[in-house]
């Protein structure tokens, strides 16, 4: 099966995330259902995407009528769904024995080649394929709040997922029009949530110091590498300002945040001389002007963005 084949996904819970993935699929062109074990929660949904519709509608960012789209999108809290579902998307409790159970009654009812995905933002999947059945058509699939909004899909592969699992839905993200990545270990927190939860650690840290307040830690975030980040990522970040001058940094501030020694990784980078875009080498590869050409794309980036924010 094909991304392309997919035509009647399953999204699992109501919640924030589920009714917004309904509305992604929907607008994908495919006749999607939302599933919930609550009545209630579905009428609420309903009421949400119908909102949702109507302002991206006035906005001018729908293709089509916004009662077509609506028209694609069933609601149930019918277990039986899932006998026709090609593709599933469990958005349920973040808790391993409730995303368990739900797998292994979906499993009863559903197609042997339908792709079973769970929206979990740091559980491993391994954990929740024990419940599963054909454990290969089954992986991570983590959308980011605001799901419409943010690029990410982060695609994890637990210990039995498939090659060809993980390159359809891999596919399927990009059709959706979202930037996937396909995280080849299984680790708790995936890639996102790792860094996150490393930043907020230290933010925590700076506060209970007494170091700066809220309102400072955040400026500096945002204005600082959250504003970096937002075009690059760390290891780009590192490539461009040199890998000889963030090791330099790293044998004394590593150790203040915790770690032991400078990363062995990256000391060995740098006995080789891959300092980054000025020796042509870093974490990544760069012919000739290709480092200055990234140099000149980050700074007018930079520029852009700056205009956009310093008035806010």
């Amino acid at each position: 099966m094909q991304h392309t084949d997919i035509r009647r996904p399953v999204v699992a819970g109501a919640g924030t995330m589920g009714v917004t993935l309904a509305r992604i699929f929907a607008q994908s062109g495919r006749t999607v259902t939302l599933w919930n074990r609550r009545q209630v929660s579905l009428g609420k949904a309903k009421d949400r995407i119908q909102a949702d519709l109507a302002v991206l509608a006035d906005q001018g960012r729908l293709t089509e009528n916004p009662d077509a789209i609506a028209g694609r999108i069933q609601y149930t809290t019918d277990f039986a769904v899932y006998d026709t579902a090609d593709f599933v998307v469990e958005n349920i409790a973040e808790d391993l024995a409730v995303k368990q159970d739900f797998f292994r009654q979906v499993c009863q009812r559903v197609s042997p080649e339908t792709v079973l995905t769970t929206n979990t933002s740091g559980l491993r999947v391994t954990d929740i394929a024990q419940a599963v059945t054909s454990p290969a058509r089954f992986c991570g699939m983590h959308w980011w709040n605001p799901p419409d909004l943010i690029p990410l899909v982060e695609i994890t592969k637990g210990d039995e997922t498939g090659q060809k699992a993980a390159q359809l839905v891999y596919d399927l993200a990009v059709e959706l029009g979202k930037k996937p990545v396909i995280v080849k270990k299984d680790i708790l927190g995936i890639i996102g949530n790792r860094l996150q939860y490393a930043v907020l650690r230290e933010a925590l840290h700076i506060l209970e110091l007494g170091a700066a307040g809220p309102e400072e830690i955040d400026a500096a975030m945002k204005y600082g590498p959250g504003f970096r980040y937002s075009i690059l990522g760390p290891l780009e970040t590192v490539d461009l300002g040199g890998l000889d001058i963030f090791r330099s940094v790293s044998n004394y501030l590593f150790q203040d945040l915790g770690a032991e020694t400078v990363s062995p990784l990256l000391n060995q980078l740098a006995d080789q001389g891959r300092f980054g875009v000025k020796t042509g080498a870093g974490f990544y590869d760069y012919q000739p002007g290709q480092g200055e050409a990234k140099l000149r794309w980050r700074n007018d980036l930079f520029q852009k963005q700056w205009d956009l924010l310093k008035d806010e």
